[in-house]
């Protein structure tokens, strides 16, 4: 087996989680995958798999030695696309990355659009409520709201949005608004673990972090929870702009405190700049990036009417 297969079945190996699922998908049988591997060690003279009864995982050597295999198939796999297809017919394989709700709002009608308009792309569209790892993990493209660490990575910017608090008409009629951020230890509070410590939120003064302490009546890991529990009156929460910014539109929910909201947080489209020449990438990123940078709701906090 030449040097590339044996490359390609150790990724796989990794990605799938098992020799057994790896096989199914390169269509090989399992023994020709192990056969593969204990090459590959032999060869390399390093064990880059630890193997148990349950499980697969890589070796140290072996998440190192993964970097390379992954640069070196992707590395041909866009020369291969680049030679199939001019700029404006990329193809081959494209995934895609986005956090779960920003995703379904604004990201997954732009991939369905994509994938009409180059049908030879094939898209791998996943969302996330984590950072991926770009290249550990074989993302071509991901969308990321927050501030960089990826060092990595090329960034484009797509826009901001910001960390905001918001209640219902009824609630602040029933219950009087907060004027200061110190007031909600008199209010109930629903805490959305995505955007907020469940027992702290953050605000700003005189351009001064302000952690406020709380003690929440409810604590959700879903945005749509805590709008729901906010608008049903349950208490006040705190999101991000963009989360909230429909049910603002449509009177549902009220944004208070603003003289005391942090700073911006940057939405960012990252790709690794090693590929930034791909066809599938680059028709991607020119296809998304103007439309998003368009987008109302990522430039910082649009000022959004309501009826109150």
């Amino acid at each position: 087996m030449d040097k590339l297969r044996e490359m390609e079945v150790f990724v796989a190996i990794i990605d799938q989680g098992s020799f057994t699922a790896a096989a199914e998908k390169l269509n090989m049988s399992a023994a020709a995958v192990s056969r593969a591997v204990n090459s590959l060690e032999s060869r390399i003279g390093a064990h880059l798999l630890a193997r148990t009864t349950r499980s697969v995982r890589a070796t140290d050597a072996g998440i190192a030695y993964m970097e390379t295999c992954r640069q070196v198939l992707d590395a041909i796999t866009d020369v291969e696309s680049n030679l199939a297809a001019d700029t404006d017919n990329p193809v081959g394989r494209l995934t895609i990355t986005a956090p779960v709700l920003f995703g379904q709002r604004f990201i997954a009608p732009l991939v369905n659009a994509y994938a009409l308009r180059y049908p030879e792309v094939n898209v791998n569209a996943v969302y996330l409520d984590r950072p991926t790892r770009l290249l550990e993990e074989g993302v071509d493209v991901a969308i990321r709201i927050g501030h960089l660490t990826d060092s990595s990575a090329f960034a484009v910017q797509l826009g901001a949005v910001r960390r905001q608090t918001f209640a219902s008409p009824g609630y602040l009629t029933e219950h009087g608004e907060p004027l200061h951020p110190r007031d909600l230890c008199a209010h109930d509070c629903v805490s959305f673990t995505g955007v907020s410590q469940p027992h702290e939120w953050l605000f700003h003064e005189s351009g001064v972090r302000l952690p406020v302490r709380i003690e929440p009546r409810m604590v959700v890991n879903l945005a749509p929870a805590a709008v729901s529990a906010a608008m049903q009156g349950v208490g006040i929460t705190q999101l991000l702009s963009y989360q909230a910014a429909p049910d603002v539109s449509a009177g549902d929910l009220v944004p208070i405190l603003r003289d005391h909201e942090p700073d911006a947080t940057p939405v960012s489209l990252l790709h690794m700049e090693r590929r930034g020449r791909s066809g599938k990438i680059r028709s991607f990123v020119e296809f998304v990036t103007e439309t998003l940078r368009k987008n109302t709701y990522l430039r910082g906090a649009p000022e959004l009417t309501s009826t109150r």
